[in-house]
């Protein structure tokens, strides 16, 4: 018994030598930290990295993300090529995920679409039955204290129809955005509000980072590719077409998640000239045909947001309405329970 405790012992002293001590322990040692810190147990991470090396951690991503926004853009697609307006949907199937891809193959039918509620935010789902739409993924970040949030202040900048909805800081500051302009053409980095109305932008919600550009990835590496988690981003090819990544993640046995440098390759095999990062997490759903495709994350099911990507067959008829006009949403408590039962989706 005596011998077989020493082992446990000497085990465990190896173990955590190599976790410690040596470069693949460390490389997974970081990996399992960045998918606690993309996760609302993002305080766990100190156990692994220290809670010094932890805020060093977030703040190389946040100046990182920003320095690959600010890679010039070409924009080179052919936007007169893209194929009928259609909209296709096929499965990923990797060793440790699962998801989809949703194809757009022509970007003018995609608007942002807002909740309808004061003071809380909405399923994707039930966004897509109360319009009419199409299909629709999740859409921008939102404040989220705890991850408990009641999904009504967005981050950042909302525009639909070319239309400015929110604009968190106001409209001279640069904030990290993905959307589309007004002639369908994918836009992502950093841009003021202002910037993006002369741009002639029409859609736009803020998440982070733009990984492919001009055809290249940006991401180097798989220890680069922020943990793994459930993802949602957004492409488009060199004909027009917008294609929408969902994957599923923190279901063990079913999908565990992805990096940020398996959805960039996925995106290249495909033949994606520009990508960007769209919420993630427990926030990934895609919605087709009055349904929930995907499988995600939250036990509690789909969760309540307050922006998605919706797709239309007649978008010019679509009215994202301005639902924080006239809120000062400085005082906006984001961690208030929501209170009303908006919908049965």
């Amino acid at each position: 018994m005596l011998q077989l405790f020493m082992l446990l012992i000497v085990f465990i002293l190896l173990g955590g030598g190599w976790f410690y001590l040596t470069p693949s322990g460390s490389n997974l040692r970081y990996m399992m930290a960045d998918t606690l810190i993309t996760s609302q147990h993002r305080y766990l991470a100190k156990y692994l990295i220290g809670q010094d090396e932890l805020d060093k951690r977030v703040a190389d991503y946040n100046k990182k993300f920003d320095q690959m926004a600010d890679v010039k853009d070409n924009h080179n697609i052919n936007l007169a090529a893209h194929p009928e307006g259609s909209v296709g949907i096929e499965p990923i199937t990797h060793k440790t995920f699962k998801g989809y891809l949703m194809y757009v193959h022509d970007p003018k039918m995609i608007r942002v679409v807002t909740t309808n509620i004061v003071g809380e935010g909405e399923r994707v789902l039930s966004m897509v039955k109360r319009t009419g739409a199409i299909a629709g993924v999740n859409g921008g970040a939102f404040d989220d204290p705890n991850w408990e949030g009641n999904g009504f202040k967005p981050a950042g900048i909302v525009m639909s129809g070319g239309k400015v909805l929110y604009k968190g800081n106001g409209m001279n500051a640069k904030v990290n955005v993905v959307g589309i302009d007004k002639n369908g053409l994918m836009i992502a980095g950093r841009y003021t509000p202002n910037q993006l109305v002369k741009m002639g932008v029409s859609e736009a919600v803020t998440f982070q980072p733009k990984f492919i550009v001009n055809g290249k990835g940006l991401i180097k590496s798989e220890a680069d590719g922020w943990g793994i988690a459930p993802r949602t981003s957004m492409a488009q090819l060199k004909d027009g077409t917008i294609v929408f990544v969902v994957i599923d993640g923190r279901q063990p046995g079913y999908s565990v998640g992805a990096t940020l440098y398996d959805v960039q390759n996925i995106l290249l095999e495909k033949g994606a000239v520009t990508a960007a990062n769209l919420d993630g997490g427990s926030s990934t759903v895609l919605v087709k045909d009055d349904q929930v495709v995907n499988k995600p994350s939250s036990k509690y099911g789909p969760r309540y947001l307050p922006t998605a990507f919706l797709v239309f067959d007649h978008p010019d008829q679509v009215n994202a309405l301005n639902i924080w006009s006239g809120i000062n949403m400085n005082n906006f408590d984001s961690s208030k329970k929501r209170t009303q039962s908006s919908d049965a989706a």
